[in-house]
């Protein structure tokens, strides 16, 4: 049975979208890069994600090893990240709802988009499973700390204008870490634009390497008000 199923195409443009899947893809190019470097520190399972970019890479179909044989003649594909690069921030939808306007449909996507990332974060990044945990109560609790953690990343990433991804921000956050070094310093050793911009939106300064506990304390202090 044959029937005719109308049908609209909307493809559209964002900046944002097109910075975005830049940033994202930029680690992936330096994975790549570290690995025509140093491949004997990477296997099939390590170099995930940045082998599309290394030409010449042959695995051992054993062991899962980077033949030697190879190591000298790899290279990092540039017509690859050339032919990605073209797409970037492009979107095409394809919908049923042939008789909305585009700008309704493109609002429509991308609020689908954002539910759809939602989950991908919160079972990802935010780690929400696999769950270890076994009475009702503590397993409730467990989703409530990755839902609450949900709704604070996202408010940032709004306040942030979304010139970051939502697992930048929880990268950069987790690594904002300090060091006890002696007689109530602690040394701080990991800043970027990322905490850069976070730090002008909440008034922190992430740039100062040393602080006192007590300076420590009174960030977190004026942070909960």
């Amino acid at each position: 049975m044959k029937k005719v199923v109308d049908e609209k195409q909307v493809i559209f443009y964002s900046e944002e979208y097109a910075l975005k899947a830049k940033y994202e893809r930029a680690a992936t190019i330096e994975k790549a890069k570290d690995l025509i470097k140093n491949p004997a520190k990477y296997n099939r399972a390590t170099s995930y994600g940045a082998s599309k970019y290394v030409k010449n890479l042959i695995f051992d179909e054993e062991t899962g090893e980077i033949l030697e044989s190879a190591h000298q003649h790899l290279t990092f594909d540039e017509e690859r990240l050339k032919e990605e690069e073209k797409f970037d921030g492009y979107y095409a939808i394809v919908t049923s709802e042939y008789k909305e306007s585009d700008d309704k449909i493109i609002e429509m996507y991308r609020g689908l988009w954002k539910i759809e990332e939602s989950f991908k974060i919160t079972k990802s990044d935010i780690e929400s499973r696999p769950v270890y945990l076994s009475l009702r109560e503590h397993i409730d609790a467990h989703f409530l700390i990755c839902f609450i953690s949900l709704v604070i990343v996202r408010i940032l990433e709004y306040r942030l204008k979304g010139k970051y991804s939502v697992s930048a921000i929880l990268e950069s956050l987790a690594k904002a870490s300090c060091s006890y070094i002696q007689e109530n310093y602690y040394l701080f050793d990991f800043n970027n634009d990322v905490l850069e911009d976070i730090g002008k939106e909440l008034g922190i300064d992430f740039g100062k390497k040393i602080m006192t506990l007590g300076e420590i304390k009174k960030i977190l202090g004026e942070v909960k008000k």
